[in-house]
């Protein structure tokens, strides 16, 4: 079958024009070395590292498709973790920018991450409402934990025991014991969500914010401390105030729920709150790595940043209270004695933790992290909601400290929506506009050169010679930007209400603009005397007007400039002679109103694009409907034919971005990546380029490319895709003893996965009948006598002609770690009896000892009752234990060896560290004696 027609595939190229996305969270990294100078932020399904310093981007860490919702740092700082819409998990490389481990776990987006002390393991949270504690090292899963009623806010371990700690949207904060996995401690004392928890003060202190305007302290003691006699019971703050917890008991009742103490590895109680400035709910808590700092914000543009005193400071705080106690009463001459002033001097929660500063930023905060530098400076950066990056450095030391923001990320993106999108003549500069700004990008380095400041933007083109740019703004204005010096040239009130559209002429020579005043104005380029100088400049004269019965929204020249279409509010599009201003023809057939609309660049035809859904194609000669398009889910909101072509774009309110053949009447590619509502697009005059602008405030520039595009296969891909998405939804494969809903696996069956357990069954199947050929052909050399050459399978040819077990073994290392236990969850029993055989083999060998025990413990796990039962794998079973158990035990005996060897190497280089040290610092010194005495003898021969 040959081609009809050729279409050309549109892929996507770059996005820009956004500096960070409200939905994730901001992070400090660490890169080359150094701390406060980087961070990490989500931008839709990528996340860009900038330098706070130069305000540059240097770093881009691609995603795939869904938006990211969470960002946390490794503690080593050489690996970020980012946790996506979709519930998967990637974790990247800071240095070398690349995403190797992926864990698939949830089934809703990431709301917490959070890496263990030493970096090993990573706790997170999602709105699926589970905890997955994962093994970062071995790219595994290690259990799932499951109790929380609604999503997870928080998720925190403990620095010295191995406990985690959680808090959720269904007003819980859960203690888990990680030995056994379960929850040993719900504490019910909250009213509202728990929005977010630190630990301070050596983890004896639980910080929680919530939905009013205080946080809640509750003192954590643990029992193994209090039983111990030897050990001194920590100091709590209840027990020097008994004031507050009386308080507390009287207010909360049922706090807790009594336990036996037997039962519980520690134990919480309120010990105070500490109450906010902000009276709405808690955004973000977080503290610095000191634990020293203590900051929090809510749903305004305020931090409030608090302090938490170390034991000396409490105990100077109180000696000087005792002190100011003692004087006071000796002034009223009061006979009291120490104790009772003891008792008058109590220390409360808020001489604890004292208020700092509060830095107001200049938008309402997203998110944001601190950090201390070597001088003892907290630095604090916000994300802030109209995309923007802030950097605040506060001396928390200093009496009375005033924060002062030192640096911001602007230039990279507008504070609002992009509301109208052009391209010059010669395709290099892009014009982007919005509420408050005109900027002009480079196409090819996507670089800002002009930033301009404006009105609300609605409408915008470049004049020609693309010196010049004309916007049409909300409150009717027409105003002229010469972009060499950036000025405001002029500005005109056109239009009594919005001026919703322009088009250029096609003569180049003016251009019609239609507004909300019920009229269309054309108006015509002149030369006039500039006031400042000698030179003339550009201007607009009015020439014409077309009054209307409808506000008019759309406006469009046919390009023999005979005619003129005007979409009104009435539904209709009224197609108007230009010379006479004459009706031609009414289109009518929307069921809402026309919001764009494009001519073909031979005139014949016009294709509008509604509020209600449907894009119709006309033709301009006598007015008929060649077609109606169901075209978006919501509504068409931008409509542009490709220069010299019947095919078209269309952008709407679904996200999606799609073309179409306006002769075939075709939907020809769908070009997906924004995350919110597509406000507007603009094509190229090559046709090689189109470029769009979303709610999530992200430019996107779409690239034209040589590969030729079948419809046919398009469609085919499209059903893959939808299969593909359709067997992620699908249940959980059911594990023998676990009821339904109760799966404590941490994986999630994907494409992957099922993929994966298709290329263990496929090698299984070539694995028995290769040794089914090898018995045959054994019996055919028996029988004839002599040897008869045995044809190889081109599948081992590949892998390097090796044998059918050797090959099962490859397909196992070649699946991802992440993937293994869910691929084995869906492979059939009928397989195991020969992956158990196989496996017997492959650990006698000594090969990939540590894979193959994993994966049999696994199988053995989850089939447990259907292996027990049957009689033929006794054998086997019974071969593995001895063969495994003396592997095994073979493996840690080296790996025990080679720990001791590294302590060992390790002790040396610290000796040979030292004594260098001392050698550098004695050369040092010799080294400033030498200058010391030549500064004398010049002192002492000038004078």
């Amino acid at each position: 079958m040959g081609l009809t027609k050729q279409y050309l595939r549109y892929v996507a190229s770059a996005v820009f024009g956004l500096i960070g996305s409200q939905k994730g969270n901001i992070v400090f990294v660490t890169l080359r070395g150094e701390k406060g100078r980087y961070v990490a932020v989500p931008a839709c399904e990528h996340v860009f590292i900038w330098d706070l310093r130069k305000g540059e981007k240097i770093l881009i860490l691609q995603g795939l498709k869904h938006e990211v919702t969470c960002l946390c740092p490794s503690p080593d700082g050489l690996h970020l973790a980012v946790g996506y819409e979709d519930g998967s998990i990637r974790i990247f490389s800071l240095l070398s920018g690349e995403g190797n481990v992926t864990f698939n776990g949830h089934k809703a987006a990431i709301t917490s991450l959070k890496y263990d002390q030493l970096g090993g393991r990573l706790a997170s949270g999602s709105k699926d409402t589970d905890v997955i504690v994962w093994d970062v090292i071995n790219e595994s899963g290690l259990y799932r934990l499951k109790g929380h009623k609604d999503a997870i806010t928080q998720a925190l371990f403990l620095r010295e025991k191995n406990l985690l700690v959680t808090s959720g949207k269904d007003t819980m904060v859960k203690w888990w014991d990680l030995d056994t996995q379960h929850c040993f401690k719900t504490m019910v004392g909250h009213r509202t969500e728990v929005w977010g928890l630190v630990l301070v003060s050596e983890e004896k202190r639980l910080i929680t914010g919530a939905s009013d305007s205080e946080l809640r302290a509750w003192d954590i003691s643990y029992l193994q401390e209090i039983e111990d006699p030897e050990e001194p019971e920590p100091k709590k703050i209840k027990e020097s105030s008994p004031g507050i917890q009386d308080s507390h008991e009287a207010e909360d009742g049922t706090l807790e729920m009594d336990e036996a103490p037997e039962d519980r590895i520690l134990t919480c109680r309120k010990a105070g709150s500490i109450m906010r400035e902000g009276r709405d709910r808690v955004v973000n808590l977080a503290v610095d790595r000191t634990g020293r700092i203590l900051a929090c914000h809510g749903t305004d543009s305020v931090l409030e940043v608090f302090c938490i005193l170390s034991k000396e400071e409490i105990q100077k705080k109180m000696d000087k209270k005792m002190k100011k106690a003692k004087k006071k009463a000796k002034l009223n001459s009061c006979n009291e004695e120490e104790e009772d002033l003891e008792v008058n001097v109590k220390m409360t929660l808020q001489d604890e933790i004292q208020r700092v500063a509060n830095i107001k930023a200049s938008a309402k905060i997203k998110s944001f992290d601190l950090i201390h530098t070597p001088q003892g400076e907290l630095k604090a950066v916000f994300l802030l909601q109209n995309n923007l990056v802030e950097l605040y450095s506060l001396n928390a030391s200093m009496p009375g400290p005033q924060p002062v923001r030192t640096n911001r990320i602007t230039i990279g993106g507008h504070r609002s929506d992009v509301r109208t999108l052009s391209f010059s003549s010669d395709n290099i500069a892009i014009l982007s506009a919005a509420a408050d700004s005109i900027k002009i990008w480079n196409r090819s380095t996507l670089q800002c050169i002009r930033t301009m400041t404006c009105e609300y933007a609605l409408c915008s083109f470049f004049v020609p010679g693309d010196r010049q740019v004309v916007i049409g703004t909300k409150t009717g204005k027409l105003q002229l930007y010469d972009l060499a010096s950036g000025n405001l040239l002029e500005t005109i009130d056109a239009h009594d209400g919005a001026l919703w559209s322009l088009s250029l002429s096609p003569d180049q020579r003016g251009f019609v603009t239609g507004g909300a005043d019920k009229s269309v104005k054309f108006w015509d380029f002149e030369l006039v005397k500039d006031e400042n100088s000698t030179q003339k400049r550009l201007s607009v004269k009015q020439t014409r007007t077309l009054q209307l019965d409808e506000e008019v929204l759309c406006v469009s020249y046919s390009p023999n400039q005979k005619l003129l279409a005007v979409s009104l509010l009435d539904c209709t599009v009224k197609v108007f002679y230009v010379d006479t201003l004459k009706f031609f023809l009414s289109l009518y057939g929307h069921k809402l109103p026309v919001i764009c609309m494009d001519i073909s660049y031979d005139g014949a035809l016009i294709a509008t694009g509604s509020a209600d859904r449907n894009v119709k194609i006309w033709g301009l000669d006598f007015g008929d409907c060649h077609k109606s398009l169901f075209a978006h889910d919501d509504s068409v909101m931008y409509l542009r034919f490709v220069p010299k072509s019947h095919l078209f774009f269309t952008a709407g309110k679904d996200h999606k971005i799609k073309q179409w053949d306006a002769d075939k009447f075709e939907h020809i590619q769908t070009l997906e990546g924004h995350h919110q509502e597509i406000w507007c697009l603009a094509v190229s005059p090559s046709g090689d380029y189109v470029v769009s602008s979303s709610h999530d405030k992200s430019l996107r520039l779409w690239e034209r490319t040589r590969e030729p595009l079948i419809l046919e296969e398009e469609k085919e891909m499209q059903r893959e895709a939808e299969y593909e998405e359709s067997v992620a939804k699908e249940d959980q494969p059911a594990v023998p003893g676990e009821t339904q809903g109760d799966n404590y696996f941490t994986g999630k069956k994907t494409i992957e996965t099922v993929k994966a357990a298709e290329r263990i069954m496929e090698a299984i199947e070539l694995y028995r009948e290769e040794t089914a050929k090898m018995r045959e052909h054994k019996a055919i050399c028996k029988a004839a006598g002599k040897e008869v050459p045995l044809p190889i399978n081109p599948i081992l040819m590949a892998y390097g002609n090796i044998s059918p077990s050797a090959y099962v073994l490859e397909i196992f290392k070649g699946i991802k770690s992440s993937e293994l236990e869910e691929s084995l969850l869906v492979l059939p029993f009928s397989y195991v009896p020969d992956i158990l055989t196989l496996f017997n083999e492959f650990i006698q060998q000594g090969s990939d000892i540590e894979l193959l025990c994993r994966c049999l413990f696994f199988l053995l796990r989850i089939h447990f009752g259907q292996i027990t039962s049957n009689q033929m794998l006794v054998p086997v079973i019974e071969k593995l234990k001895e063969t495994t158990i003396s592997k095994v035990s073979q493996v840690r005996d080296v790996i025990g060896f080679n720990m001791a060897g590294l302590d060992y190497l390790k002790r040396e280089c610290e000796a040979k560290s030292e004594v260098m040290f001392f050698a550098d610092a004695t050369s040092h010194l010799e080294e400033k004696k030498r200058k010391r005495k030549k500064r004398e003898k010049l002192i002492l021969t000038v004078t």
